[in-house]
C-alpha cells in the first residue's frame, strides 16, 4: 500500500512539474522600491492583468503566461542583478524597465543571454544604437522628443533659454539634442547645467538660472526633481514658464510640487492614459479600473503592458519560443499592430516606428491637459 501511495505521489509531483514547465515564462524588471516605485507598481499591476487576460482566453497557443517579476529600484547597480536572476530562469523575454541608465545596466546582460528585452520608460538614443540583437523599446527614442521640444520652443516664441538636465543617460542626451537643434536655429542658451538628483533642496540652481534671466526652462530630468523645482521656485517668487521632458509625466509630479506651483507647467509625452481613444486603449481602462479601482499612474506603464502583447502576437504568430524567430517576426514582419498606445512596429534597431509625442500642460486643479 505504501508502495502504491509512493508512486501515485511521485504521479502527481510529475503532473504538477510537466504543467508549469509548459507555461511560458515572461519577465518583468521594474522599479517596485525607490524614487520611482509608482511607475514600477503600476507596470506590475498592469502586466499582470494583461497576462490573466489572457489566460483566460486560453493562453497563447494552448499555453498560459507565467510572470516571474524582479525588482530593479530604478537603480543600474540592482538593474544588473535583477538581470542576472531573471536570465537564468527560462524565459521567453523581459519587459522593461523604466530609466535609460537602468535599462542599459541591463540590456548587455539579456543580449548576451539570448533574452529578448522590449523596455517601456527608457528613450536614450544610445541603447538602440549599439546593434544588441534582442533589445526593442514600445516608447519613442529621445532624437524624437528632442524634435519636438524644439518646435515648442520655438513656437512659444521665447529669446532667451535655459536647459537643465541630471546627468544621467537620459536627460543629458535629450538636453544635448534640444540643445544642438535650437542653436543650429539661432536661439540664445543662456544656461546649460545639472543638476544632483534626489536632493531635497535646489534653490542654489534655481539662484543660478534665475540670474541667467530666461524667458523659460527646459528641464530634462524626471518628475520627483521637475516637482521640488516648480515648488522652490514659487516659493523664491520666480514666475519663468517651465516646460519638461517626458520623464516629468507623472501625478506625483504635482502632489511633490502642489497644485498651485504645478499649474502652467508644460511637458513633452505620448498621450497620457486617460487620452488613449483606440478600442484596444479603452477595454484595457475599463478593465484596469474594474480590478483596481484607479487608473493608471502614466503612460510609461502602459508601455509595459504593449510590450507583453507585443511579445505574446509573436509567439502566436510563429508558434514558437524561439528567441532569434520572435525578434525577427518583431523587427521585421509585425506591422502596425494595434497596441494600447496605438499602432505599433519596429525597425531593426528595435525602435518603435512612428510620432507619438504630444505637449500637455498642467491646469489649476492638477490634471494634465493635452494642447491642441
Amino acid at each position: 500500500m505504501k508502495k502504491v501511495l509512493f508512486f501515485a505521489l511521485a504521479l502527481c509531483l510529475m503532473a504538477g512539474t510537466a504543467v508549469a514547465a509548459d507555461t511560458i515564462k515572461i519577465g518583468l524588471m521594474a522599479p517596485l522600491t525607490g524614487a520611482w516605485a509608482s511607475e514600477g507598481q503600476d507596470m506590475q499591476q498592469i502586466v499582470e492583468l494583461l497576462a490573466d487576460e489572457i489566460n483566460m482566453a486560453g493562453g497563447i497557443n494552448g499555453q498560459e503566461i507565467e510572470i516571474v517579476t524582479e525588482d530593479d529600484g530604478g537603480d543600474p547597480r540592482t538593474a544588473a542583478l535583477a538581470a542576472q536572476r531573471l536570465s537564468t530562469q527560462g524565459l521567453v523575454a523581459v519587459i522593461g524597465t523604466y530609466g535609460s541608465a537602468v535599462t542599459e545596466a541591463s540590456q548587455g546582460i539579456y543580449d548576451e543571454a539570448g533574452l529578448i528585452q522590449v523596455a517601456n520608460g527608457s528613450t536614450a538614443i544610445r541603447l538602440s544604437e549599439k546593434g544588441l540583437k534582442y533589445f526593442l523599446r514600445t516608447c519613442p527614442r529621445d532624437d524624437e522628443q528632442g524634435l519636438v521640444a524644439y518646435k515648442a520652443l520655438k513656437s512659444g516664441g521665447y529669446k532667451s533659454i535655459a536647459i537643465l538636465h541630471d546627468n544621467s543617460s537620459y536627460a543629458k542626451g535629450l538636453a544635448d539634442e534640444a540643445k544642438a537643434l535650437l542653436e543650429k536655429d539661432g536661439a540664445n542658451i543662456v544656461f546649460y547645467d545639472a543638476l544632483t538628483p534626489k536632493e531635497n533642496d535646489y534653490s542654489a540652481i534655481l539662484t543660478k538660472m534665475k540670474a541667467a534671466n530666461p524667458d523659460v526652462v527646459f528641464f530634462t530630468g524626471y518628475y520627483g526633481e521637475a516637482g521640488l523645482l516648480l515648488r522652490q521656485k514659487m516659493e523664491m517668487n520666480w514666475n519663468v514658464p517651465f516646460l519638461g521632458g517626458d520623464a516629468t509625466n507623472n501625478p506625483d509630479l504635482v502632489k511633490i510640487a502642489g497644485k498651485e506651483a504645478a499649474a502652467g507647467f508644460m511637458f513633452l509625452s505620448p498621450p497620457v492614459p486617460q487620452d488613449l481613444d483606440s478600442k484596444e486603449a479603452m477595454a484595457f481602462m475599463t478593465a484596469y479600473k474594474k480590478k483596481y479601482n484607479a487608473e493608471p499612474g502614466s503612460v510609461w506603464a502602459v508601455l509595459s503592458g504593449d510590450g507583453l502583447r507585443v511579445v505574446a502576437e509573436a509567439i502566436r504568430a510563429t508558434g514558437s519560443t524561439d528567441q532569434d524567430k520572435l525578434v525577427a517576426y518583431m523587427k521585421n514582419d509585425l506591422d502596425n499592430f494595434p497596441g494600447l498606445t496605438g499602432q505599433i512596429s519596429f525597425n531593426d534597431k528595435g525602435d518603435r516606428v512612428g510620432d507619438l509625442y504630444r505637449v500637455y500642460k498642467v491646469s489649476a486643479d492638477g490634471k494634465f491637459m493635452l494642447q491642441p
